[in-house]
């Protein structure tokens, strides 16, 4: 199947939530639907990198501050997107970190497990209410090294392996996406819930690992084995706005390895199918975040 951003449909009347739309992938989304008639809203943490991207994309593009590693931001997002906007058909769980040295968010998560999942099932709940489409999360090829240990999400009791806490992060929001769509079903909502991935993406994503040694072997696999921001941005295009994509599926580059190619079903470890997991996950994210839905 070869899907390109050709096959984007007109966009008109829709309105889409980009987080960390300012740069990557995020942006090449952003832009590709805007220049299709989408109003998006970039979800930023860094307002002047948001602004500065929003200029370079056509229509109606505004930007409202969103720091996924604080809770207390992500529910300012949430009244500011209810005041200022009030609606809107899709949420785009985009924004990441990957590989980055132990620290911890404002609330006191380890860094991917906070930002990449516990902020964006915070900002999803918080969210759901006023959303009428589909919510896209972004796992990675990496979910299939995660392990989800209930006990220390937060890595205070394992020694901290950076790679390790990346694929944990991962493979909960893989979990997380599929047990939102068990229970958007069970509520007999119309909204879906998909996962998506970019394969292997030559993005600034490689740069803030904090080891230039790291930093530079990311770099180069990458670029020999991976593709660009622009190729790696279809299999989330596709997630977020083609009628091919269903509930609870799974998107992502279809040639050798998942790691590039034109979008299609993806697959994924035995332990993103853990229905128990999911499950249990999904209460410990409520504890942890004070947000409960569905």
């Amino acid at each position: 199947m070869s899907w390109s951003d050709e096959h984007v449909p007109d966009q008109h009347g829709r309105t889409v939530i980009v987080t960390g739309g300012n740069s990557g992938i995020g942006a090449v989304v952003a832009r590709t639907l805007a220049e299709r008639g989408a109003k998006v809203v970039l979800a930023c943490r860094s307002m002047e990198k948001g602004q500065a991207a929003a200029q370079t994309m056509p229509g109606d593009v505004r930007v409202l501050p969103l720091d996924l590693a604080d809770l207390t931001s992500v529910r300012q997002f949430n009244d500011r997107f209810a005041d200022e906007v009030g609606r809107a058909h899709v949420l785009l769980n985009n924004a990441g970190v990957m590989a980055v040295p132990h620290r911890t968010t404002r609330d006191g998560f380890e860094m991917h497990m906070g930002t990449n999942f516990l902020g964006p099932f915070a900002l999803t709940g918080l969210l759901l209410p006023v959303l009428s489409e589909r919510v896209v999360t972004l796992s990675s090829v990496v979910h299939r090294r995660g392990r989800i240990d209930l006990d220390d999400l937060n890595w205070e009791s394992r020694r901290y392996a950076r790679w390790g806490a990346y694929a944990q992060s991962k493979l909960a929001d893989l979990l997380f996406a599929r047990e939102l769509q068990r229970r958007l079903w069970a509520a007999r909502s119309q909204v879906m819930s998909i996962a998506a991935h970019p394969g292997v993406a030559n993005t600034d994503l490689t740069s803030h690992t904090g080891s230039k040694v790291q930093n530079t072997l990311l770099s180069l696999t990458s670029r020999m084995a991976g593709h660009t921001a622009e190729q790696a941005a279809l299999s989330v295009l596709f997630a977020v706005c083609s009628s091919q994509a269903g509930p609870g599926g799974y998107y992502g580059p279809t040639g050798p390895g998942e790691v590039r190619g034109f979008p299609g079903p993806s697959t994924s470890s035995t332990a993103s199918q853990d229905e128990a997991t999911a499950a249990q996950l999904w209460r410990k994210a409520e504890e942890l975040t004070g947000v409960s839905y569905l």
